[in-house]
């Protein structure tokens, strides 16, 4: 094959600076993220980042060495002499699972956009962006507080409030109910109103102690639970959503389409109680990702687009569909913080994060400050 597209997978173990420490009830402390790239060059030098990462099999299933070696696979695989919108036309057909489908999907956006000399958002189509949208390069994020000690849990909160950041999500589960009980009530009279309260058991709590506890969460004005029970029992969801005060979120339980009828056909049934959280790591990247939440968004399904703890390049991709898709939530703060990110770009200030206007994912990759583990020219 001749005058085709380089590809080449790299990774990078990113980490962040004191005062973050990622631990929530289904995950554990985590002391880095295992971030996998995959960068393509075109014939005509245009280029392409793809980023996911890959030490998430609390939330998906797929253990760290199943991903790499399926993304090597793939790249091994892909006729890469093929153009760029054909292979993204052809995604649906390569049976990939949901992480390597997004590596790819976000790089040959990232590439095609770039191409276009528009941002991906731009690129997605000018109907869901009128003309007044066409520079945005900035949406607000929620910021979260992980599971610590109590005092750090203050503190952390005290910064990013100081810095703007007034949407917060406090992950529970982790200790008993009374401890996040306690947390809430000093996060509210910490702050008052000035914040947006939600939290996240990550489907720590039974189906049985869920109502009482949504009861219970009301009391402090908390926006939303998300996922306070475990994935699969849609029945024990929808019974949630007819009783509880509180709006449930899901997140581990929405990966593909299927759940999306799901979410859908329990609009009524549970009141309008049941919202969506899209992540391109579950769903297969940019491409589903904003099908979906035009699904959601004509059915009058509240969503979020978010991510999770990710570097610059994943967060930057997940960036464009908010702004493409324009979501009543967002979550975007996975690369707030980290020191040794090889893609930049992004800044965090006043409640908001902002890409840098260029083209495509508005970011830059710095490529020695990664490992490649494979290249193949076409």
């Amino acid at each position: 094959m001749t005058g085709g597209m380089k590809a080449v997978l790299s990774t990078a173990a990113l980490t962040y600076g004191p005062g973050v420490a990622l631990h929530t009830a289904s995950s554990g402390a985590i002391p880095h993220l295992s971030a996998l790239y995959l960068r393509l060059t075109a014939p005509d030098g245009m280029e392409g980042l793809g980023e996911v990462r890959t030490n998430i099999a609390y939330l998906n299933g797929y253990e760290e060495a199943v991903v790499l070696e399926a993304a090597r696979v793939a790249v091994v695989e892909t006729d890469w002499s093929r153009p760029a919108e054909l292979l993204l036309a052809e995604l649906d057909d390569r049976g990939w699972i949901a992480p390597v489908r997004t590596l790819v999907d976000c790089a040959l956006h990232d590439l095609l956009a770039r191409r276009a000399g528009v941002t991906i958002a731009r690129w997605l189509g000018a109907r869901w962006l009128g003309a007044e949208d066409a520079g945005v390069t900035a949406w607000p994020t929620n910021q979260t507080l992980f599971w610590s000690g109590y005092d750090a849990l203050l503190a952390n909160a005290e910064r990013y409030v100081t810095r703007g950041f007034a949407d917060l999500k406090l992950r529970v589960g982790v200790a008993g109910f009374d401890e996040d009980l306690r947390r809430l009530a000093a996060l509210r009279d910490r702050f008052g109103d000035r914040i947006k309260l939600a939290v996240d058991a990550n489907g720590a709590w039974s189906a049985e102690e869920a109502p009482e506890r949504l009861a219970a969460l009301a009391r402090h004005g908390v926006a939303y639970a998300e996922q306070p029970i475990a994935a699969g029992d849609w029945d024990a969801i929808a019974r949630l959503g007819e009783t509880s005060p509180v709006p449930v979120m899901l997140d581990e339980s929405v990966a593909g389409d299927e759940a999306i009828d799901r979410v859908i056909a329990l609009g009524g049934r549970a009141k309008g109680k049941i919202w969506a959280h899209l992540k391109l790591v579950k769903m297969g990247g940019i491409g589903p990702t904003v099908a979906a939440a035009r699904r959601l968004s004509a059915a009058g399904v509240p969503f979020m687009i978010g991510q999770m703890n990710e570097g610059a390049g994943a967060t930057a991709a997940t960036l464009q569909v908010a702004i493409a898709t324009r979501p009543r939530f967002a979550e975007l703060y996975g690369a707030d913080g980290l020191t040794n990110d090889p893609v930049a770009g992004l800044t965090y200030a006043d409640g908001s994060v902002a890409h840098g206007g260029g083209p495509g994912l508005g970011v830059t990759f710095t490529a020695s400050t990664s490992n490649d583990l494979l290249e193949i020219a076409a």
